[in-house]
């Protein structure tokens, strides 16, 4: 009789009332084990929004109303989450992108690529030679920076950066070289600029950035 009374106690679920369900719990959560898996803040927060979403599907309301009232409130909830993914999350992915390097070909110069080209449409406007292609060379090296095709470092010369450029756009190395060697003609030597040389360099620009790249390189120190 005794082990049939021992069966039917095992076999039974015990289902505790609210007062023993409570000190079941606080016994069991002072166990070691659980301090040492305190959650962290984003567990709280991810805690914190379940249990609101869980609570607006929970809620006893009558007619349709109060469904899509809920519905909408989950779908802001989602909505605020995924802005605070772009807008916090993002920024940590830029930090880890290589930024451009402040100086190009010797010179500060912390203008995009795109600024660059559009300094130097203005300036051939104004058919002002030298500067337009001068600028137009130097959006060219910064765009290639940008997209992580060839990393010019501080010091590096226009016929490094050329020859750089050249073996990851092999097609173009000889236009390459001559843009590098107008741009020194203009910057160092002060010969003239013109309307066919930045014409030139302004086709091979467009060129680099509709072309397939081969693999990323860094410019060398060298002249």
């Amino acid at each position: 009789m005794t082990s049939d009374v021992a069966r039917m106690l095992v076999a039974t679920p015990v289902t505790p009332d609210g007062d023993e369900a409570r000190e079941w719990a606080e016994r069991e959560l002072s166990n070691p084990v659980y301090a040492e898996a305190e959650p962290t803040a984003f567990d709280r927060i991810a805690r914190a929004i379940g249990e609101f979403l869980g609570g607006l599907f929970a809620t006893d309301v009558s007619g349709g109303l109060g469904s899509a009232v809920a519905l909408i409130a989950a779908i802001a909830v989602a909505a605020l989450i995924i802005v605070a993914v772009l807008v916090w999350g993002l920024p940590r992915a830029r930090r880890r992108a290589a930024a451009p390097v402040a100086t190009l070909f010797g010179d500060s110069e912390e203008r995009t690529a795109d600024d660059l080209r559009r300094a130097a449409a203005s300036a051939a406007d104004a058919a002002q030679w030298d500067e337009a292609l001068i600028l137009r060379f130097r959006a060219l090296a910064r765009g290639l920076a940008e997209r992580g095709v060839v990393t010019t470092p501080p010091g590096a010369t226009v016929h490094a950066f050329a020859r750089s450029a050249g073996r990851v756009f092999p097609s173009a190395a000889a236009e390459l070289e001559a843009g590098a060697s107008a741009f020194d003609d203009v910057r160092y030597l002060r010969r003239p600029g013109s309307r066919d040389d930045y014409a030139r360099l302004r086709r091979l620009d467009e060129q680099l950035i509709a072309a397939r790249p081969a693999a990323p390189v860094r410019v060398g120190m060298d002249a």
